[in-house]
């Protein structure tokens, strides 16, 4: 019991923290060989299609669209197309007057990959760009992205996601805003070493003459589009100077329903890309991989429940002092992550507790999802969440 919990607990610190000190560790040893690359803006700029599935966004769609008008790039190389599949409120009438705009409407809802591979055969620029509806992207996001495509090794760019957390922050708010600085760092540092592993659909770009079609029940269509881009061995770099905002999901309530979607589309990923788990074609890029996304999205969650068991029973069965402090500090977080769903549901906002709180629902919407994949109860159709 000993041994297996020791297993189990290395492979939780290596998941969560362990991963992020290593890949530092690396990113120092690698710089003392070779310096970052420095990319300045190209006086020859590439063509781009900005990509945006909408999906009844009539409350935001007008502000979306003059966020998108205002971006910093020159108008005669920048193509800007909105795909309103299944949309049945007034998004489309929305954009209608809009001439600068293209619009691609169907009153059949088919999910977002359905509807980005009917868009895909309008894309007239070098560089395709994906972002979302309910997002705002800064003025000088596009030529931020575009600058790493000097680097002919770039087959896509990722941008950072970043929530909107005001000094009120709820749980999810305050968990969600967290965890995205983290993923940011650790994303900066992934692209650092190598490559990154995976795209947020808020906000990346592909060369457009790499894209590949993925299968339209794909449920995280953006991790897809990029990482078989990368399982041809090109990289994802990572660009947080060109950043998407978003306010966090209304509440712990919707961002459990996001996450767990997300979690099914992992598991539904880690099944197809097979390439990528494969470290005889591109043994760093898979290093990357397991350690960033794939440890998380199958045992990891397991593994927190099993250390915890083991614990109990070892306290039980010795008197080493080592496992009684062990199990007094997981007893104690997840003490305060109860605290924290308690003072949630009662709205007291204290951010120590929600921390916690938000670990706990991001596992355990991992479980859910992978056990929802498995029966085959989650759709491919983008399920929209309320947002603050």
């Amino acid at each position: 019991m000993i041994v297996a919990l020791w297993i189990a607990l290395f492979l939780v610190i290596y998941t969560f923290v362990g991963y992020g000190f290593l890949l530092y560790l690396l990113i120092l040893i690698k710089r003392i060989f070779k310096k970052p690359i420095q990319f300045k803006y190209s006086e020859s700029l590439p063509t781009v299609t900005l990509l945006i599935a909408a999906y009844n966004e009539e409350g935001i769609i007008v502000e979306k669209i003059h966020n998108t008008l205002a971006l910093d790039y020159p108008k005669n190389k920048l193509q800007i197309v909105f795909i309103t599949d299944g949309s049945n409120d007034r998004t489309p009438e929305l954009i209608k007057p809009f001439s600068e705009v293209l619009l691609l409407h169907s009153s059949e809802r088919t999910g977002k990959m359905a509807a980005i591979k009917r868009a895909i055969p309008y894309a007239n620029g070098e560089i395709m760009i994906f972002t979302d509806a309910n997002t705002f992207l800064n003025k000088l996001a596009i030529k931020e992205l575009v600058k790493h495509y000097q680097n002919e090794k770039v087959g896509a760019v990722a941008g950072e996601k970043r929530i909107l957390v005001d000094e009120k922050a709820d749980a999810s708010s305050a968990g969600e805003g967290f965890y995205w600085k983290y993923e940011s760092k650790l994303k900066k540092w992934d692209y650092e070493l190598y490559s990154n592993v995976g795209a947020a659909g808020e906000l990346f770009s592909i060369r457009t003459a790499l894209y590949q079609p993925v299968e339209s029940d794909t449920i995280i269509d953006d991790h897809m589009i990029a990482m078989r881009i990368a399982e041809n061995g090109y990289i994802i770099a990572y660009e947080p100077e060109a950043y998407a905002m978003e306010t966090a999901s209304a509440d712990t309530k919707e961002e459990l329903k996001r996450k767990i979607r997300i979690a099914a589309g992992g598991i539904q990923s880690i099944f197809r890309l097979k390439k990528a788990a494969n470290p005889f074609h591109y043994p760093l890029l898979t290093f990357q991989y397991i350690s960033h996304r794939v440890l998380r999205w199958t045992i990891t969650p397991f593994l927190l429940i099993l250390v915890f068991v083991l614990n109990i029973l070892i306290v039980a069965e010795t008197n080493l002092l080592f496992y009684k402090l062990l199990l007094l500090a997981q007893s104690a977080f997840y003490l305060l992550s109860l605290l924290g769903l308690f003072f949630e549901r009662r709205n007291i906002k204290i951010k120590a507790f929600f921390i916690p709180y938000y670990f706990c629902v991001m596992n355990y919407a991992v479980v859910a999802g992978i056990f929802r994949y498995l029966k085959k109860n989650q759709s491919a159709a983008w399920e929209k969440s309320k947002r603050k």
